[in-house]
C-alpha cells in the first residue's frame, strides 16, 4: 500500500469523478472511491479510472462513508480526503507532503481551495472553534501557510492512524458539520490545523452530486439538525428555538407568495430544527439506525 491514499465519497457523481481521479493519477495517488448507493454510473466510472471501489448498499452520508474508506486503506500512512468535484492542481500533493514534514504538530492539512469564481475558500471562524478566536469574523486571507480555525472537509490530509484513534468522523452526523466536529477534536488533541498555501485544489462547490427533487429540503434539514447536534455536543447555546421560529416564518411567507424554492429551503431548515428538538436523529431519518 502506498504511503498516501485518496478517499473519495461518491453519490451520483459520475459527471465529476473522471476529472477528480485523473488529477489524482497525475499526482501518483491511488484512490479508493466509496460509492454511496449511486443511481448513476459512479462505481463503473471509478473502476474504469483504476480506483478501488467500496460499494455501500445505502447512502451512509459523507463522514460515515469517508471513515469506511479510511479503514479500507490499510497500510497507508496518510489519507487525502476529497470531494469528487475537487481537482488537484499539479504539485499539490508534494506541497501537502512537504508541509506535513515541516509542521509535525499538524493534525490536519488542507490545500488552498479555489472556488469556481476564482476566489479561494478560507473560513475565518468555526462554530466549534475555542482556539484562534475571530469573533468579528474578519476574513483576512492568508498569503502563505497558516494555522486555521477550520479546514473544509472538501479536501483534507490526515495521518490514518491518528484519524482512526479519534474515531473518524462522528458517525451520528449524516451531513454537515462533520468537518467542524473533526477539526474541534483534532485541536482538542493538541494538534494544529494547517492551511497549505502552495497546494492548490479547484472545487466545483455543489457539483458533487447530480441535482434531484427534494435535494434542497433534505440538505437544509441535515444542516439544521447537525448544527443543533454539535452545539449540544460541545455545550454551546442551543440554536433550535430561534432557528425553528425564523425558518418556519420564512417558509410560511414563501408559501403565501408561491415561492417553492423558499418553501423547500426554509421548510427544510425548520423541519430539521423541529426534529432535533423532538430528539429525532439524522440516522433514523435516513433509515440507518439498526
Amino acid at each position: 500500500m502506498p504511503s498516501l491514499v485518496a478517499v473519495v465519497v461518491a453519490h451520483d457523481s459520475a459527471g465529476v469523478l473522471p476529472a477528480c481521479l485523473a488529477a489524482l493519477a497525475a499526482e501518483h495517488v491511488p484512490a479508493i472511491v466509496v460509492d454511496n448507493a449511486s443511481r448513476d454510473a459512479s462505481a463503473a466510472v471509478a473502476q474504469a479510472a483504476g480506483a478501488r471501489v467500496v460499494r455501500n448498499p445505502r447512502n451512509q452520508g459523507y463522514g460515515r462513508a469517508n471513515t469506511l474508506g479510511v479503514r479500507a486503506a490499510e497500510g497507508a500512512r496518510r489519507i487525502l480526503i476529497l470531494n469528487p468535484d475537487v481537482i488537484l492542481r499539479p504539485g499539490a500533493v508534494d506541497a501537502l507532503l512537504a508541509a506535513a514534514e515541516t509542521y509535525p504538530d499538524a493534525g490536519l492539512l488542507a490545500p488552498r481551495i479555489v472556488e469556481p469564481d476564482g476566489r479561494f475558500f478560507y473560513q475565518p471562524r468555526s462554530l466549534l472553534s475555542p482556539y484562534l478566536h475571530n469573533r468579528a469574523g474578519r476574513r483576512d486571507l492568508p498569503e502563505g501557510d497558516a494555522c486555521a480555525p477550520f479546514l473544509s472537509g472538501a479536501c483534507l490530509m490526515v495521518e490514518r492512524d491518528f484519524f482512526l484513534r479519534l474515531g473518524g468522523f462522528d458517525p451520528n452526523i449524516f451531513l454537515f458539520y462533520e468537518d467542524d466536529d473533526l477539526c474541534r477534536r483534532v485541536a482538542d488533541a493538541g494538534r494544529a490545523l494547517v492551511h497549505v498555501h502552495g497546494a492548490v485544489a479547484l472545487h466545483g462547490r455543489g457539483k458533487s452530486s447530480t441535482p434531484e427533487p427534494g435535494r434542497v429540503f433534505r440538505t437544509r434539514w441535515h444542516q439544521a439538525w447537525s448544527r443543533a447536534y454539535v452545539a449540544r455536543k460541545y455545550g454551546l447555546s442551543d440554536p433550535l428555538l430561534p432557528g425553528l421560529a425564523a425558518n418556519a416564518l420564512k417558509a410560511g411567507l414563501s408559501a403565501l407568495v408561491l415561492r417553492r424554492a423558499g418553501v423547500e429551503r426554509y421548510g427544510g431548515s425548520a423541519a430539521g430544527a423541529l426534529a432535533a428538538l423532538r430528539g429525532e436523529t439524522a440516522l433514523a431519518r435516513e433509515g440507518l439506525e439498526p
